[in-house]
């Protein structure tokens, strides 16, 4: 792949953190998406069921889907995507969770002006 071709990538990272106040409607949501599938297996489908009863985080991939960020953008098609959901630990004031030091921009502006 040359120069030219390779430019043509852009590579999106998006870090969302959500805070889950209704689980029971997360669920209940979820549950209904899972049913409403009609080409998802019957062994699959109570798979699903259980890992969205047991897991929040389950219950929130079956719902969300990332490339639909940009499945509407003119001038760009979708090459790749993956995501993953799981639990954290979330504390707003650690300094773990602050976006803004997470690219080392703040830090390098700090850096110059000393």
């Amino acid at each position: 792949m040359n120069a030219d071709e390779t430019s043509r990538y852009v590579r999106l990272r998006v870090d969302l953190v959500l805070e889950v106040q209704e689980p029971d409607a997360l669920t209940g949501a979820a549950l209904e998406r899972i049913a409403a599938d009609e080409f998802m297996p019957h062994e699959e489908r109570a798979h699903a069921e259980a890992a969205v009863r047991d897991d929040d985080s389950e219950a929130l991939a079956y719902l969300v889907d990332p490339t639909d960020l940009v499945a509407d953008v003119p001038g760009v098609e979708l090459a790749q995507a993956s995501w993953s959901t799981e639990p954290v630990e979330y504390d707003p004031e650690s300094m773990e969770w602050d976006l803004d030091e997470e690219d080392g921009s703040f830090d390098e502006k700090e850096d110059d002006s000393a």
